[in-house]
């Protein structure tokens, strides 16, 4: 969900409590780099976990889990690079196929290969003669759209990135920077894996003249721009597309009171792009033997069950439960666009630095 969903995903927009604030009790005097009573996580502002499992982990463990948020995920990335010599926790949580590339060149990771990676499903491992980073969780980065809006104004809501650059949807669309949102770097390379090297800027150059808007962060898109979100409503936001997860439109029903009977958002299938978001130790951390126990925890059945209803994004791991409501109100994407890691790393920033100047000068 990342998926960033992702990401990352609904948890901060929709006013639930984060691990940092119900988690990362007081350590007892101990400094979170200690090294032995205190393991420290180091992520975007979407992490969340429910209280009694992240109990259990550290009675189990006798460690105390300390989380650091850092932003969206390309900040947290970015950050965590900058300060990778001295770093502020012991593992990463959240960087995602479309920046892996990035934090593996520049040794972010030390190597570690935690229990129950042979549970993991096949499609999602990466990096298996290094084993510096575990899929965590995955999701679909997709436009969602505000279903009421399109039934008032008896419009067809778009199913596909062609139908976004089309006169009946001018200035609707609103999507996150490529250069500082996970999400919206998801939906460049969505559009990239569309339409190829030679077609994505010119597809671009037809969506800024359909009026996209940008912004710099998914919390802001979905919660501030979006009408059809619960924040967006408050906010009387004005745009009935969102470029958001597939996996938002079941938070919208879970979280609201009172329920509705469906969601008052829809995903348009045809533009989703498939995110895997990683965990790993991050070299020079503090505390390894910690960092080791927490990257374990992320794995098992326990937190991979419960993580779907908190981050809103699906399991990785064999046999995990996928709740009820993801499977009617957010399944995952049936023919979502891809992309080889390789590929992205060749190309992601040279197209960052083409988008930015088709779309924000």
């Amino acid at each position: 969900m990342s998926i960033t969903k992702k990401a990352t995903v609904l948890v901060a927009g929709l006013g639930l409590v984060t691990l940092s604030a119900c988690g990362s009790s007081d350590s007892g005097g101990d400094s979170p780099q200690s090294g032995s009573k205190t393991v420290t996580l180091v992520s975007h502002n979407s992490w969340a976990v429910s209280k009694g499992v992240l109990a259990a982990f550290e009675k189990q463990s006798g460690y105390k889990v300390k989380v650091l948020e850092d932003g969206d995920a390309g900040q947290a990335v970015n950050k965590a690079i900058l300060t990778k010599d001295n770093p502020q926790g012991d593992v990463f949580f959240g960087v995602d196929n479309t920046l892996l590339s990035r934090a593996l060149d520049n040794g972010l990771f030390q190597s570690y290969e935690p229990e129950g990676s042979d549970m993991i499903l096949p499609e999602y491992r990466v990096d298996q003669d290094k084993h510096r980073v575990t899929p965590v969780d995955t999701g679909d980065i997709c436009v969602n759209y505000d279903k009421a809006y399109f039934s008032e104004h008896k419009l067809t809501p778009p199913s596909s990135f062609d139908d976004l650059i089309k006169p009946a949807y001018k200035n609707l669309l609103v999507t996150e920077n490529a250069s500082t949102s996970s999400p919206g770097l998801g939906f460049l390379l969505g559009t990239a894996a569309k339409y190829g090297d030679g077609g994505w800027e010119d597809y671009w150059k037809k969506l800024k003249a359909n009026g996209v808007k940008v912004v710099d962060g998914w919390e802001q898109a979905y919660n501030e721009e979006f009408s059809g979100s619960a924040g967006g409503k408050k906010a009387k936001a004005d745009r009935p597309l969102v470029v958001s997860y597939a996996s938002s439109p079941p938070a919208e029903v879970i979280y609201a009171d009172p329920k509705p009977t469906s969601a008052p958002t829809g995903v348009a299938a045809g533009t989703c792009f498939r995110q895997v978001e990683y965990a790993g130790l991050l070299s020079n951390a503090e505390n390894t033997e910690g960092g080791k126990a927490l990257l374990d925890f992320l794995l098992t059945k326990t937190f991979q069950d419960d993580m779907p209803l908190n981050m809103f994004v699906y399991p990785v791991r064999e046999a995990a439960q996928v709740p009820p409501e993801f499977v009617k109100y957010g399944p995952q994407a049936k023919n979502p666009e891809t992309m080889d890691p390789a590929k992205i790393a060749d190309n992601r920033d040279d197209w960052v630095k083409s988008w930015t100047s088709l779309v924000l000068k």
